[in-house]
């Protein structure tokens, strides 16, 4: 019953742009779910090598300033609708959080920087399937903005630390096709 469960779960989620998702978006309850479910991601030796940022809606505006912010930095010449749609970015998903990574530490050292982020991705996927076993919809989003100064600055991120992703979930109005998946002999191997 689970292994179905399980299988169907994997196998229907998709990944959708934060302009796709709508509100209603999770609910406190869910989103201590997602953060459970992250928690049981494979974390060798318990050093818990990332964390999450939820950008609340009050923060959401600074947010999309620091997203122009970084978009001036990288093109002195941009237009001010260009700004505007990197403001506007800040404001598409119900829900957001960063994911970051803490790359290295003086007490861990020799958890080497991939298996911190392979223990990301981990929770990151336990955070999208609980998402959409709730019914909603999620996505990954990244970009330039994120090792800009003024996101690092926004984000308080430590020296160590580095933006891997922002999370966005919430309610898909439109569903879509489930994009087709590959077949495992297109990349699974043996020696």
């Amino acid at each position: 019953m689970y292994a179905e469960f399980a299988a169907t779960l994997i196998q229907t989620r998709q990944q959708f742009a934060p302009k796709r998702l709508h509100e209603p978006g999770p609910n406190d309850a869910q989103v201590q779910a997602m953060f459970r479910a992250a928690a049981a991601a494979p974390d060798h030796r318990c050093i818990l090598p990332w964390r999450f940022v939820v950008v609340s809606k009050a923060s959401r505006a600074a947010l999309g300033d620091a997203f122009a912010t970084a978009l001036r930095d990288r093109d002195p010449k941009a237009s001010d609708l260009e700004l505007a749609e990197a403001r506007n970015k800040a404001e598409r998903a119900p829900f957001l959080a960063l994911a970051v990574v803490r790359e290295g530490d003086d007490e861990q050292p020799d958890v080497s920087v991939q298996e911190r982020l392979i223990s990301l991705g981990c929770a990151i996927q336990n955070m999208l399937l609980s998402a959409h076993a709730e019914g909603l919809g999620s996505g990954l989003v990244s970009g330039q903005a994120l090792q800009t100064p003024c996101l690092r600055q926004f984000f308080k991120l430590g020296e160590s630390e580095r933006a891997v992703c922002f999370i966005a979930v919430g309610t898909v109005q439109k569903p879509k096709p489930i994009r087709q998946r590959p077949d495992p002999t297109a990349f699974v191997t043996q020696v």
